[in-house]
This record gives structure tokens, C-alpha cells and sequence, in this order.
């Protein structure tokens, strides 16, 4: 009898019970959205994901097909890389940095509702401006208004944590934030250049977005997590991410916003166009180069023991791909005084890298924080691998053959039916409790 209570106090404190596990409410409800800053911004952004994705395979078809005869308000084309740029990836970043961030800096963390409005702007600016590209441009525009005002205020709430810090490691969390200022003039000028009637200005300032804010995060948290997360799934592997590396690629991110605004009136005539196009291209292939070798030297070949890690490492590893098609692309393009397949290059970037990573890492923190074992179950798997040959149909659309068009819709199609499926599925685990009834 003197024995119970000791083995009671044996029990972690907080750890549910078997019969706590098992009257944990299984229902789906929006009120448990707010139960964590994740569940908030990863439900959003999947709302906005599936919507921009069906929306751009409409498009494609709409294009190779006289049967919808959708009209436009707005270019398809810059709808099309603003909301890919700033719509959902935004609200994915919330979600981690606001998960992350509190535990990099060492600062008790902001309650969901203080960012629930914030978030719901953003989201619901970006829905507006789809149905503005159609209806009328003012309606996209306002969209963009409301989408930049959740951005900052968003921006705004990351950097007070930031502030109240005094961790002494706040290079990651210090250079996400200042990515995100970025990211907020880069919205404002896409905003302010389509009231002018700007459309070279709209599209440098998604490609700015683009280097100076989304990649700037992703290789931020690629960098502090990657190493982390192979040295827990493959102990032999040591953590390795000397600063050099993020330096390296954040001085990758700098250069290719310079060529933007270089390149703004177009590629540059004679001799002056082929001393950048041969600068430009060394460049991009020997950092592309050093990003491979880095990728290999993370464990890419190692991580295929555990899949979810292989679909990080494989996300980096088109990372540094997209660099050397960069490279190639502006080599390739010296005889015609223009870079080609310059577009394959951009797509290997944000479908093979950023939307790799994105779907690895996103399924990462939603199985952690839903209370499931960290694996990529068959569905993942399998969505991983469609969204790799999505991205490979869209690179050889680059090349402009006479099949582009149906290409580019065979590859919208599959870029689509990828996020509706895995944007519904871990949509269904944001409104329900964790399935081990801890609170979260």
C-alpha cells in the first residue's frame, strides 16, 4: 500500500493518462484554431494555398481552352507570382515564427489571438485580389492594401519579440525579421506600382519579395534547422553550420535583388550585357556549386533512411540546382543577347526548392504539435514525389516547344490536386485537439 503513491509520483507531470488520451474531443471546431499560433497561420495559409493553386490551374486551362473565357482585370501572369511570393508562404512563416521564434530568443510567446487579425487580413487581402484580377483592378488593389497591412502588423508583433529578447544567438531570428521588412516594401511598392500603371516595377518587386524576403527566411531557417534536425534523426551526423554558409547564401539572396533592378528595362545591350550575363552566370554556378557540395555534406545521401528528413534535404538540394540553371541559363543565352530557360531556373527555385521545403517542413511541425509521430506517412510520401514531377513538367515548359501550354497545365493540374490534398488533410488536424490530449 506504501508503495502507490511513489509510483504515481513516477508519472511525468502533465503526461494524459490512456483514458485522458481517450476522451479527447475528436471534433472539428474553429474555436480550436486559437489554441496555438501554428494552428492559426498554417490553416490559413493552406486556405489560400488551394485557392491560388485551383485558381491558377483555371487559368492555364482558360489558356489552352476557349471553354471558361475568364476575363482579367489584372495580368494573370503577376497575380500569379504575387500571391505564390506573398500570399500564403507569409502566413506559413508566421506559423513557425511564431512557434520557433519564442524559443530562439527565450521569450514567453504571444497567445494566438493577438494575431488573429493580423493573419485574417492577410489572408482575406489575398483572396480579394484573385477575385480582382478578374473583376476590377481596384478590388485587386485593395486586396494588396489589406494584405500589406497584415504583413507589417505581423512584422511589427515578430520584431517586438525580438526586442524584449536577450538571448545571445539572435542572428537567425534578427535576419527572418529584417526579411520580413523586406517583404513589407516590397507588397507596398507591388501595391503602389500597379496604381501607377507599372508593370516592370510590380514584377521587380515580387522578384525582390521574392530573394530579399521569402528566400532570406527560408535559408535562415534552413541554416539554424536542417543540421538540428539530421543530428536528432541520424546521431552519426554532426550538427555543422559554420556562419560562413548562411553568409554565403544570403549573399546569394542580395546579389540576384541587384540583378533585378540591374535588369529592370531588360537584359543589357553589347558589351556591357555580356560582362554581366558571363559575371552573373559564374556566379550563380559556382555558389550553386557550393550549395550542392553543402547539401551533400548535410547528409542529403543519409537522409534517405528517414523520409521526412530526405524531403528537407532534398529541398535544399534544389536550392543550389536552381543556381546552376541560373548560371547555365544566362551562359546559354550569350548568342541570343537574352538569358534562356530563365524561367526554369526561377521555377527550380520555388516549386523544386521553396515549395519542397515548405511541404517537408510544414508536415514536420504539424505532426510534432498534433500530438503524431514525426514521419511522412505513404500520402506524404507520395504527394512529395508528385510535387517533384510538377516541378520538372514546369521547367521543361521553359523551353517554349509547341507543347509549352499543355505542359504548363499539366503541371498547374498537378501542382494543385498536390496542395489540395495535403491542405485539406492537415487543415482537418488544425481544428481538432492533439491526438494525445496534451494542450497545444
Amino acid at each position: 500500500m506504501s508503495e502507490r503513491p511513489v509510483i504515481a509520483l513516477r508519472v511525468r507531470p502533465g503526461k494524459p493518462t490512456a483514458s485522458e488520451r481517450a476522451s479527447v474531443d475528436r471534433r472539428w471546431r474553429a474555436s480550436h484554431l486559437l489554441l496555438a499560433p501554428h494552428r492559426l497561420g498554417f490553416f490559413l495559409a493552406m486556405v489560400v494555398l488551394v485557392a491560388a493553386g485551383s485558381w491558377w490551374a483555371l487559368v492555364q486551362l482558360d489558356r489552352v481552352s476557349p471553354v471558361l473565357s475568364l476575363p482579367y482585370a489584372l495580368s494573370p501572369s503577376l497575380a500569379h507570382g504575387a500571391v505564390m511570393t506573398f500570399g500564403f508562404i507569409p502566413l506559413f512563416f508566421s506559423g513557425f515564427l511564431f512557434t520557433a521564434g519564442p524559443k530562439w530568443l527565450g521569450v514567453p510567446p504571444l497567445t494566438p489571438r493577438q494575431l488573429r487579425v493580423p493573419l485574417l487580413l492577410h489572408a482575406a487581402g489575398w483572396l480579394l485580389c484573385l477575385a480582382g484580377a478578374h473583376l476590377h483592378g481596384l478590388t485587386a488593389l485593395a486586396g494588396l492594401v489589406l494584405a500589406c497591412a497584415g504583413l507589417s502588423w505581423v512584422t511589427a508583433l515578430f520584431w517586438g519579440l525580438v526586442r524584449r529578447s536577450q538571448a545571445d544567438d539572435q542572428v537567425h531570428a534578427r535576419t527572418a525579421g529584417a526579411a520580413c521588412i523586406v517583404g513589407c516594401l516590397s507588397l507596398a511598392g507591388l501595391a503602389l506600382s500597379l496604381l501607377l500603371g507599372e508593370p516592370d516595377v510590380a514584377r521587380a518587386c515580387i522578384l525582390t519579395g521574392l530573394w530579399g524576403f521569402v528566400v532570406v527566411v527560408y535559408v535562415s531557417v534552413a541554416h539554424r534547422m536542417i543540421p538540428f534536425f539530421t543530428s536528432s534523426a541520424l546521431p552519426r551526423i554532426d550538427a555543422w553550420r559554420p556562419f560562413w554558409v548562411l553568409w554565403l547564401m544570403l549573399a546569394v539572396a542580395a546579389a540576384e535583388v541587384v540583378a533585378v533592378w540591374v535588369e529592370l528595362d531588360g537584359p543589357l545591350q553589347g558589351t556591357a550585357g555580356t560582362v554581366w550575363q558571363v559575371a552573373r552566370g559564374a556566379f550563380e554556378l559556382a555558389a550553386g556549386g557550393v550549395l550542392l557540395w553543402l547539401a551533400v555534406v548535410w547528409g542529403l545521401v543519409q537522409s534517405f533512411k528517414n523520409r521526412l528528413l530526405a524531403m528537407l534535404h532534398i529541398g535544399f538540394f534544389w536550392l543550389g540546382l536552381a543556381l546552376v540553371l541560373g548560371g547555365l541559363s544566362q551562359w546559354l543565352g550569350l548568342g541570343q543577347d537574352a538569358p534562356v530557360l530563365a524561367l526554369g531556373s526561377l521555377h527550380a527555385l520555388t516549386m523544386g526548392c521553396l515549395a519542397s521545403l515548405m511541404l517537408a517542413m510544414v508536415t514536420r511541425v504539424s505532426c510534432g504539435h498534433s500530438g503524431r509521430a514525426l514521419v511522412a506517412d505513404n500520402l506524404i510520401w507520395t504527394l512529395f514525389w508528385l510535387l517533384q514531377a510538377a516541378t520538372l513538367l514546369r521547367i521543361v515548359a521553359a523551353a517554349q516547344t509547341a507543347l509549352a501550354g499543355w505542359l504548363l497545365l499539366a503541371a498547374a493540374l498537378l501542382w494543385a490536386g498536390v496542395m489540395g490534398v495535403w491542405g485539406v488533410r492537415l487543415g482537418n488536424w488544425y481544428g481538432r485537439l492533439r491526438a494525445d490530449a496534451r494542450p497545444g
